[in-house]
């Protein structure tokens, strides 16, 4: 049933992307990477993840970071028929191999690609994870996003964005985010605070461009024992 779902799925991301009309904005850099085999980290929401596979085509080889969770296997087997791989892990669940494998993939000068809030989210909120792949790797993360005119947005935690033929799309790359080596704690947030930053403008201008209602990031909360946010 997985292997039926998925293709299907694929067939899906082919019609949206095959029968819109797409405008693509500041890729020439991530573009010029993908060319000459430079390795990067590729960052989105899970909210976005519908039609990112259709970013890191032309024979690039991309790895995407998915879960154990839910639909891990659903979305891993969707990916691979645009040619992506997966490497299993997340924030909550394997990190510590799934950095590992990222760390790997980089070495062999290919692209990884993180949804810096999932599996669960908080929605919008940028992990750990993606700012400590990118301090010991060296390599930039690029932001990206994508919204379309004609599109539902599901009740899931993510505001989950269902793309729909016939529209008018917008893909959004942000500017390259370099993360210091050696980086303490604070250090560490800061850097996770830059990603997640670029990260909320370019997919709000996407939707502002499509003439959607931009998506919020989940809210802080206060921890009551530390009196410190906490996402």
């Amino acid at each position: 049933m997985k292997a039926i779902i998925s293709r299907f799925a694929a067939g899906y991301i082919w019609l949206v992307y095959r029968t819109s009309r797409w405008q693509v904005i500041n890729a020439e850099l991530p573009h010029q990477f993908i060319k000459e085999k430079k390795p990067f980290i590729m960052a989105f929401w899970h909210g976005r993840l519908l039609m990112m596979p259709t970013c890191v085509t032309d024979g690039a080889k991309a790895h995407v970071m998915i879960s154990h969770h839910g639909d891990g296997e659903l979305i891993a087997r969707t990916i691979e028929h645009w040619g992506l791989h997966s490497v299993r892990g997340s924030s909550s669940k394997g990190a510590l191999g799934a950095i590992k494998g990222m760390l790997q993939i980089i070495r062999k000068n290919e692209i990884c690609v993180i949804t810096p809030d999932g599996p669960r989210g908080p929605r919008m909120r940028a992990q750990d994870g993606i700012a400590r792949i990118a301090s010991m790797s060296g390599v930039p993360v690029f932001p990206s996003a994508f919204s379309t005119s004609r599109g539902r947005r599901l009740k899931s935690w993510d505001r989950f964005m269902l793309a729909k033929p016939f529209s008018r799309g917008v893909i959004i790359w942000g500017d390259p985010i370099y993360v210091p080596k050696k980086l303490d704690d604070e250090g560490l947030l800061r850097a996770r605070n830059e990603i997640e930053s670029s990260l909320n403008y370019i997919t709000q201008e996407a939707d502002r461009l499509c003439g959607q209602v931009p998506v919020e990031p989940a809210e802080e909360v206060i921890d009551p024992t530390q009196g410190e946010k906490v996402k």
